[in-house]
Formats: structure tokens, C-alpha cells, sequence
């Protein structure tokens, strides 16, 4: 099983980014995925979560409405559309399979000016 987080960066409050996560190893389809990310000095924090058709979605209260999960069961490969960032978004962002306990190595996402 492998996770293969991108897309990450610097960015400006306000601005945008689309995160990647491409998976291998496992039938992608028949999981659902989770976005997670971590802060320094904070805790895990749970940022999205789809089911395996990608019929259901939620989203951490932090997030919810600037924020939007996606999958491409085709492309084997989960995505994170992250709009109107702000300094507190600012941490490393992983994929992470929950049923099976797997996530990938992550991707930093810096909101600064």
C-alpha cells in the first residue's frame, strides 16, 4: 500500500491550492479516504473525509465550505481543493487510508504573506 501526497507550497492568505494524493497497492475504490494534517505544536486535526464512491463528505468545522474533497477511482488518486487559506492552514497534509491505518508522507502547505 502506498500514499503519494502533492500539490503542496506557499501561498498567500487568501489564495489557493489543489492537493494530490496518489494511491497504489490496494483497490483504491473500495476504501474511504480521509485528508488529516498536522501543525506544529498542535494536534492531528481530521480535515475531510469521502466514502469509497464518494457519495458522502465531511469536513472539520475549520474547513467546512472553503474547503473540498474529491476522488478519481479511475486515476486511483484522492484530492483536496483548499480555497481561501489563511495562516492557520498552515501544517503537513496527509492522505491516509482509515480502515487499514496507512497514510502517505505528507505535503507541507505554508499560508504567509
Amino acid at each position: 500500500v502506498q500514499l503519494v501526497e502533492s500539490g503542496g507550497g506557499l501561498v498567500q492568505p487568501g489564495g489557493s491550492l489543489r492537493l494530490s494524493c496518489a494511491a497504489s497497492g490496494f483497490r483504491f475504490s473500495n476504501f474511504a479516504m480521509t485528508w488529516y494534517r498536522q501543525a506544529p505544536g498542535k494536534e492531528r486535526e481530521l480535515v475531510a473525509f469521502i466514502a469509497s464512491n464518494g457519495g458522502n463528505t465531511n469536513y472539520a468545522e475549520s474547513v467546512n465550505g472553503r474547503c473540498s474533497i474529491s476522488r478519481d477511482n479511475a486515476k486511483n488518486t484522492l484530492y483536496l481543493q483548499m480555497n481561501s487559506l489563511r495562516f492557520d492552514d498552515t501544517a503537513v497534509y496527509y492522505c491516509k487510508v482509515p480502515v487499514l491505518g496507512v497514510r502517505g508522507q505528507g505535503t507541507q502547505v505554508t499560508v504567509s504573506s
